[in-house]
């Protein structure tokens, strides 16, 4: 009777393991949420572009991950937490959505990223900025992928105080991504040897930035520095223009630009423009191969957040298929453990604190007369290698860095 009861015991456990070991796909399908900016300032630079790029991805992979398919699903957050957080819950708790990636928009990304701590799923953001998604608030289950304000400020702020343009206007959107991107920039400028001599703030989405251009004009600083984005600071750079603020003589700093950007504001308009980036389509056969599909689908090349998503959507479903499951802590180990080698990083990398380390660019807008067409629009100033780039990972204050002094 022993000898049966152990045989029946043994046998229903080995039926359990072998259950377990072909049901690693939750629910038989990957599902990832795109949640961006459809609407409003951000949707050229995300948007649309965001799903397409995550699609292409996913095509690319050949729509499957261990034989069971991948499904993506979008949504517009309308630049509004708590229109993004609910989206979230309910995909996480009524549409099985194993991971959420783009979040432009500092003050939905922050939120985003706490509640898929709390639902222990994944959040891979390339739209938002904050260097505080991998400083203070990081999460174990983030990826930061694309950029952040610290290197975007720390790749520009240096390079012009080390040419001489060393005071400082601060003309800044007034939400999270712009008081972090001021912070970060305001800091860089400072331990290069430069000052801050001004800052404004405007509301997030403003047409108007005629007082904010006066008072930076009043303060006679050598750069106006622009801690804003999207169709903001097309607008301001517009406004700059007709109040002849290059023309007297300050420089004019955009701290994310975005290749939509300047194609909107027009190459006459921003030439002599400098602006950090992390990925411009005309870099080499690889980047421009992928740029001229995206162009196909979309109508124009891809901006550097819609290019890191295609290549974080690449290595989340390669994670998913060297280890046979899409259980999240497991997947973002996984992640971690394997370098980025596409055509949008050389040599990325998945720190502990969720910082995907790459190089970053420096690019000025070319003149009118250097532009063999609608997008040839940057010239390469500098690459700089992601361990110069990004924030070193002691100085972030994130909670999840172990202290190896």
């Amino acid at each position: 009777m022993k000898s049966l009861t152990a045989t029946v015991v043994a046998g229903l456990a080995i039926a359990f393991i072998s259950s377990t070991a072909h049901a690693q796909i939750s629910d038989d399908v990957v599902k990832i949420g795109v949640l961006t900016d459809m609407s409003s300032l951000y949707a050229d630079a995300t948007g649309k572009g965001s799903v397409v790029a995550t699609e292409m991805a996913v095509a690319d992979h050949g729509g499957k991950v261990k034989g069971k398919p991948v499904q993506v699903i979008s949504a517009d957050h309308q630049n509004k937490p708590d229109v993004g957080v609910n989206i979230a819950r309910n995909w996480y708790d009524n549409d099985k959505v194993d991971a959420i990636f783009d979040v432009p928009t500092s003050s939905v990304a922050l939120p985003i990223s706490a509640l898929t701590r709390e639902k222990n799923k994944i959040h891979i953001n390339s739209g938002g900025g904050s260097s505080d998604i991998t400083g203070a608030q990081c999460s174990p289950n983030t990826v930061h992928w694309t950029y952040d304000t610290y290197a975007l400020s720390n790749v520009a702020g240096k390079a012009m105080v080390k040419r001489g343009e060393d005071s400082w206007f601060f003309i800044t959107a007034d939400y999270a991504f712009g008081a972090a991107l001021e912070r970060d920039a305001a800091n860089v400028v400072k331990e290069t040897g430069g000052k801050v001599i001004g800052a404004v703030k405007h509301p997030l989405n403003s047409s108007d930035f005629s007082s904010f251009l006066l008072q930076a004009q009043a303060s006679k600083a050598k750069v106006v520095a622009l801690a804003n984005a999207g169709g903001d600071t097309t607008n301001a750079l517009k406004q700059a223009a007709e109040f002849g603020i290059i023309k007297g003589g300050q420089k004019m700093i955009a701290l994310l630009q975005e290749i939509t950007d300047t194609h909107a504001l027009g190459i006459k308009e921003a030439q002599g423009l400098i602006a950090t980036d992390a990925f411009y389509w005309d870099m080499n056969d690889e980047t421009r191969a992928f740029s001229k599909r995206f162009n196909e689908k979309v109508g124009h090349m891809p901006t550097m957040i819609q290019a890191g998503l295609y290549s974080a959507t690449m290595h989340y479903l390669k994670a998913i298929d060297a280890i046979g499951t899409d259980e999240a802590p497991k997947v973002m180990a996984q992640m971690k453990a394997t370098p980025i080698h596409d055509f949008f990083a050389k040599n990325g990398k998945i720190r502990e604190d969720g910082r995907m380390v790459h190089e970053m660019y420096l690019f000025e807008v070319k003149k009118p007369e250097e532009s063999k067409g609608e997008w040839d629009l940057y010239k390469l100033l500098a690459e700089v290698p992601g361990d110069e780039a990004f924030r070193p990972l002691d100085k972030g204050g994130c909670p999840l860095v172990k202290d190896k002094s």
